[in-house]
């Protein structure tokens, strides 16, 4: 890699940005630019899209407007281990899309079940029930991998996109410092 492609990279990276594909071109962007632009999505259909961002919303806000739907997306169209879920460290194997899959169907089932209603079409107070309920396992409808791990794989998917970047840690109020500071520029 040429010096002024690794800046580039390194830049792309400390602000969260991914490679997107938009009209056949690689470009940089962050989930939420992908969001805003709407870049085609990969690996998720749209219905996917649509409770991943309800639910990323009731775990992290901020997660939908960052675009967790893309992000996650990414992540599933790239080689699995080169992704940046932290489901990679749990005991789901690859590919990751079924678990995904699996986890938004369940969310689904169990909305209709209880709500007669989308995931997304549910009120604040509703969203927060049902993932309270879900956190704990007691979603007695559910039909889908297992609750705590659904829970635990969005919840860490969601904090990813809205706050694991420098623009998260602003809006946070924390200082953004690597875990191991280069000791010379690259």
């Amino acid at each position: 890699m040429d010096d002024i492609a690794r800046r580039v990279f390194v830049k792309g990276a400390s602000l969260g940005a991914l490679a997107f594909t938009v009209g056949g071109v690689d470009v940089l962007l962050t989930p939420k630019q992908a969001r805003a632009q709407g870049v085609p999505l990969r690996v998720l259909r749209s219905e996917e899209a649509q409770t991943l961002e309800a639910i990323g919303e009731t775990l992290a806000v901020g997660a939908r407007i960052q675009g967790i739907a893309h992000f996650v997306d990414h992540q599933l169209a790239v080689p699995p281990e080169q992704a940046l879920l932290t489901i990679r460290v749990s005991e789901t194997r690859p590919p990751y899309v079924n678990f995904y899959r699996a986890a938004l169907a369940g969310i689904e089932r169990a909305s209709q079940a209880l709500h007669r209603r989308a995931y997304a079409d549910l009120n604040e107070r509703e969203h927060h029930d049902f993932v309270d309920a879900l956190r704990q396992n007691k979603l007695e409808t559910w039909q889908g991998p297992g609750q705590a791990n659904v829970y635990l794989t969005l919840r860490n998917d969601a904090i990813d996109v809205a706050y694991g970047t420098m623009e998260g840690f602003a809006r946070l109020g924390v200082p953004y410092m690597p875990h191991i500071a280069p000791e010379r520029s690259w």
